[in-house]
């Protein structure tokens, strides 16, 4: 047998054992595995990010696990199995991709993607955007639902025309800031920083990306005051924000 079938069958084995033999798993439902998933998928971007392939690796597997519990969970009530599971996306990725398995030709990645949104209408879905999870961190969901507009054809023409759109919305930013009005401000601060992601697009940066890179530089440099301030037996709260500043910038430096 094919070294990868044996390594999931063995996979699919050792959940029947566990959910009928462990007192913590036997115990669990797709409701209190939830959180838990969410977490792995957590520790799985953050393995992505450090470019670490063995925590990638590892955190791949307790993702894995989690797929076969839950389909070991609906299995149980009859209300479908991992063969359902399998089936179902080899399925739809057929359906999706009619440019290899039906023959049909595209000019590229733009076009598969737009046929990837036209597919799923024709499935059933009464918007392009019902696909993005509600749940989704506000920034990760604004990446999508630009993708997906523009997977339809409403998008800018060019990136200039887009950094014209963040600076009229950086306008109407300062101008609910100096109506002193936090409630339309607000509301402007969200459109300045839709337009901002939206503009990341068309540069090819991923803000998400971007923003996590420059929280683990602030969070290095923050630490590296602390301990500074710490051998000096200093406190921070204690002190001026010029004199922090000292610290600071020799902080930039390393």
């Amino acid at each position: 047998m094919d070294a990868r079938l044996t390594a999931f069958q063995r996979l699919l084995d050792i959940m029947d054992e566990l959910r009928e033999k462990c007192p913590w798993d036997m115990k669990q439902t797709m409701e209190s595995l939830r959180y838990l998933t969410l977490e792995e998928v957590y520790e799985l971007s953050d393995a992505i990010v450090e470019n670490d392939s063995q925590e990638v690796k590892k955190e791949l597997g307790d993702v894995m696990l989690h797929l076969v519990f839950y389909a070991k969970i609906a299995s149980e009530s009859n209300l479908f199995d991992i063969t359902d599971v399998l089936n179902s996306i080899c399925d739809k990725l057929v359906r999706r991709h009619p440019h290899i398995y039906a023959g049909l030709e595209v000019s590229g990645e733009e076009e598969v993607k737009a046929n990837w949104e036209k597919l799923k209408l024709k499935e059933g879905k009464k918007s392009v955007l019902q696909g993005v999870p509600k749940s989704l961190p506000a920034m990760v969901k604004a990446i999508r639902i630009q993708e997906k507009a523009r997977g339809v054809g409403f998008d800018w023409d060019n990136k200039e025309q887009v950094w014209q759109k963040v600076q009229e919305e950086l306008a109407e930013f300062q101008h609910e800031l100096d109506n002193n009005d936090p409630k339309k401000a607000k509301e402007e601060f969200g459109d300045l920083l839709f337009s901002l992601i939206n503009y990341s697009r068309f540069i090819d940066i991923n803000p998400e990306d971007a923003l996590e890179k420059t929280n683990k530089k602030f969070i290095k440099r923050f630490q590296f005051m602390e301990q500074e301030l710490l051998k000096e037996n200093k406190v921070m709260d204690e002190m001026s924000l010029s004199e922090l500043d000292v610290y600071w910038n020799k902080a930039k430096t390393i």
